[in-house]
């Protein structure tokens, strides 16, 4: 196949009826239109311009070539025209999707600060439309293209998705102020934490596989699961379960802060198990996530001291 530089030439002679004035409308030499003819010939194996003393004029073969050319490179400007479109939507939109700590604690003060900075450069800032969902929501969405970006607590990803560590956060153990664990002095190990019925969130979710595998880990791996108290589709909905007393929860230090502080929860010590887990940006195709906005947050948050507290 000849590339779409030597088509355009040749739909150039066709149009002009002459090398020359083609190589003129595209800026070439007469020389270097030639040789770039007779470099498609040769590759082609098909005579397309018939020489003489009076000029180059296209053999029968060659407008036939030119024919199919001419519809070639329109297909070739429509899909550069296309790619155009994408590349500037893009840049202008980024949508993201987040598991519910992330979107919650802390995507709103990364956002809030890669847009200052955008300003700052004299960037225009992307429009973000950010969606919360579980980490394994967050993986679909991101595989199936409905979000260019994702955020998630889960302690593994897909090997098919690409990942980044972009933060860090602590669960903690929690129960209302009346619940027996309360009193001080308190501490609970993994394995009593492992046959305790919990409040917590629902299958999918990135603290409850966390959890799960931080268990296991401190436990081994043929632990029995214990059915939980109560499942909720969201962190606030665990926090008022367990301020109810429908049972202990591990949930993230960042959604119970405020609670702690206030006293409407008391935080439990634990022994024998690592509750701090990497917060991860997960992206589909090269090493690095899509150039354009998706990239500026990412680098953005690496740049600043955004891990969560530890």
């Amino acid at each position: 196949m000849p590339d779409l530089a030597a088509l355009e030439l040749l739909v150039a002679v066709a149009r002009t009826g002459s090398l020359g004035a083609a190589g003129r409308e595209l800026g070439m030499t007469q020389q270097a239109a030639s040789a770039r003819i007779r470099s498609m010939e040769t590759r082609t194996g098909v005579a397309l311009v018939q020489r003489s003393p009076r000029g180059s004029t296209l053999t029968d073969h060659g407008a036939l070539v030119a024919e199919w050319g001419s519809a070639v490179l329109d297909a070739a400007h429509r899909v550069d025209a296309g790619l155009a479109g994408i590349r500037g939507e893009s840049r202008d939109h980024l949508t993201v999707v987040a598991s519910q700590t992330i979107a919650e604690q802390l995507l709103p003060r990364w956002l809030v600060s890669s847009r200052a900075a955008a300003v700052r450069a004299g960037v225009t800032p992307p429009e973000v439309t950010l969606t919360a969902s579980n980490s394994d929501g967050a993986v679909d969405a991101v595989r199936g293209g409905r979000a260019a970006l994702g955020f998630v607590e889960a302690p593994d990803v897909p090997s098919d998705v690409r990942s980044r560590v972009v933060a860090h956060d602590d669960l903690v153990l929690v129960v209302a102020p009346s619940h027996p664990w309360a009193g001080s002095g308190v501490t609970v190990d993994a394995a009593t934490l492992a046959r305790t019925p919990l409040v917590s969130r629902e299958a999918g979710s990135g603290t409850r596989l966390f959890l799960d595998a931080a268990l296991r880990a401190a436990t081994g791996p043929d632990r029995a699961p214990v059915a939980p108290a109560a499942e909720m589709p969201t962190a606030s909905g665990v926090r008022a379960a367990v301020a109810a007393d429908a049972g202990p929860a591990v949930i993230s230090r960042l959604a119970v802060s405020d609670d702690l502080a206030m006293g409407r929860l008391v935080l439990v010590p634990t022994t024998g198990l690592d509750l701090s887990r990497p917060l991860r940006a997960i992206w589909l195709g090269g090493a690095a996530p899509p150039a354009g906005p998706a990239r500026d947050l990412v680098d953005h948050i690496g740049r600043g001291t955004h891990n969560a507290d530890r």
